[in-house]
């Protein structure tokens, strides 16, 4: 059993780093747990804590949520666009307003926007291919 803990940390490592922001623990490590498989997860609580952590680490895709204390997703969304335009961006909302999310796509150049509740395989699945829509953007810019 140890040769398959030491094949998880080197795909890990092959589908790259994930940062998950929610203000909601329970959520925020339910999301963590079925992304850590393939991923390298990280975790903040708040868009301040999220900032800081990307200063320090480069992420192929962000998983923020829309709403929270002291932060709005999708602002924070549209700075990471700017600041990380390579990193692939995915929206988790409550709200169904499709002018509001349709403005936010375009504003934030999201990869897709989640609605809540969130299914675990309909996470997984839409991570995998922004981390894949990450690999062939950096490829063809020659980063």
């Amino acid at each position: 059993m140890t040769t398959a803990g030491k094949e998880d940390s080197a795909s890990k490592a092959k589908l790259g780093a994930v940062l998950l922001i929610d203000d909601e623990k329970p959520l925020l490590s339910l999301f963590a747990e079925a992304l850590s498989p393939m991923f390298d997860v990280t975790m903040a609580t708040s868009t301040r804590e999220a900032g800081y952590i990307m200063h320090k680490k480069s992420f192929k895709v962000v998983v923020c949520d829309h709403l929270m204390p002291g932060g709005n997703g999708l602002s924070f969304l549209v700075d990471t666009r700017e600041e990380y335009p390579d990193t692939q961006r995915v929206l988790v909302t409550g709200y169904m307003k499709p002018e509001m999310l349709l403005r936010s796509v375009n504003e934030a150049a999201l990869y897709r926007y989640l609605l809540k509740p969130v299914s675990l395989p309909e996470l997984i699945k839409t991570v995998q291919d922004a981390a894949k829509l990450y690999d062939q953007t950096v490829a063809a810019a020659g980063h």
